[in-house]
């Protein structure tokens, strides 16, 4: 069995893996997607994936499963393509249930957006550029056997000083 690699460090950043959406707001935008064009699970997944500029991918175990309770609860139909692809079609009744969510969709999409207004404003060069100095800094000083615990005690100001500046920014 093959273990995860962790990142290592500070300001790590990796690809948000913890649950995001629940199964209603995960069905809410399958059927946004589908309204637009039909489609099979890993384009739904990269679809929602790209709501959020890569930084929330939803896996296969939230897909599919909902895929499968929304075609019988009569929301979408499927038609087995190309390589046994399933390709996944809004009905009118999904049509119908999606018109009356709108402000649940909203929500569920503006939490999206903001997700990727967080990964635009990381990837700015000078936050880059702030960050990587930080983290340097940061672990150079951390990685000092001999650190006092008075010097321990004044990074955690620096850094929470910091985080309250940013906070109120």
């Amino acid at each position: 069995m093959m273990k995860e690699k962790k990142h290592s460090g500070f300001f790590a950043h990796k690809k948000r893996k913890e649950r995001l959406l629940d199964a209603t707001e995960t069905r809410l935008l399958i059927l946004s997607i589908l309204d637009s064009r039909p489609a099979h699970g890993y384009e739904i997944i990269r679809a929602i994936e790209e709501l959020s500029r890569g930084e929330y991918a939803p896996s296969p175990s939230l897909i599919y499963p909902n895929l499968t309770l929304m075609e019988e609860m009569g929301h979408v139909s499927a038609e087995t393509g190309e390589g046994n692809k399933k390709n996944h079609f809004i009905t009118d009744a999904g049509k119908a249930f999606l018109a009356q969510q709108q402000e649940p969709l909203a929500r569920v999409t503006g939490r999206l957006q903001s997700l990727a207004v967080l990964a635009n404003n990381r990837g700015l060069p000078e936050v880059q550029r702030a960050i990587h100095n930080m983290r340097m800094a940061l672990n150079t000083r951390l990685a000092d056997e001999q650190i006092s615990q008075q010097s321990l005690h004044a990074i955690i100001d620096v850094l929470d000083d910091a985080a309250k500046k940013i906070e109120r920014s």
